[in-house]
């Protein structure tokens, strides 16, 4: 018999405010983006670990404050002197060129003339970023830094419902506390679980159930070893 097909469903991510949950890890976070005003010299740096919510959470900035979200690659095609709004420039871990480095430089210059807010989303805080510019190290260097803390129990429960929810994938709630106290406490490894969870119930084409869960649960502690 002829193999059937599975169709990967794309994953719809959910940006909104209203799908941001708030609590102890992240509030100061929320807190600090909430008052740009009380930036010093008007920028932040908001790090955190893979899948910690920075992103989601400076989309929630963006919105609210209008303003522009911005890979370093990006940057020295931007009109620097053309600028009029608040900025959110995405830091990698790998190192920048030399024109990102000089774009970032000038941006950072023209944002503090302008007194116009600039957020900085990393991994890593500023002192540890790879940079070459000694004039860019020493201002990135002074940035006061807000971090997202290693999630608790409410948090992990809440991230995981909407990784399911971008899925657009079912589940019952008990199975929520279950995966919780099962997957390694870190964004990272619960946003892996739930694709892994995904791919399991699209190739067996069966609903994530308990039994789905611990067998792939197993699968990724052997993996893992």
């Amino acid at each position: 018999m002829a193999e059937q097909l599975t169709f990967q469903l794309p994953v719809r991510t959910a940006l909104g405010r209203g799908d941001f949950f708030v609590s102890a890890p992240n509030a100061l976070a929320v807190q600090r983006l909430d008052d740009p005003d009380g930036w010093t010299n008007g920028k932040l740096a908001l790090i955190g670990p893979e899948g910690a919510g920075k992103t989601h959470l400076a989309h929630v900035w963006a919105e609210t404050h209008n303003a522009q979200i911005t890979d370093t690659e990006d940057l020295p095609n931007l009109d620097i002197l053309a600028i009029n709004r608040a900025q959110a420039i995405e830091i990698p871990d790998a190192p920048l060129s030399d024109g990102e480095e000089e774009a970032l430089f000038h941006i950072h210059n023209h944002m503090a003339a302008q007194s116009l807010p600039l957020l900085l989303i990393a991994r890593v805080p500023p002192a540890r970023w790879q940079l070459t510019l000694p004039d860019l190290k020493s201002r990135m260097t002074a940035t006061d830094v807000v971090r997202i803390d290693a999630p608790d129990e409410a948090l992990l429960s809440a991230v995981l419902v909407k990784l399911f929810t971008d899925r657009q994938l079912q589940i019952d709630p008990n199975l929520i506390p279950y995966l919780v106290t099962r997957s390694d406490r870190s964004f990272a490894a619960i946003t892996h679980l739930v694709a892994a969870l995904d791919a399991a119930a699209l190739t067996e084409k069966r609903a994530i159930t308990r039994p789905l869960a611990r067998r792939v649960l197993d699968n990724l502690d052997r993996d893992a070893r």
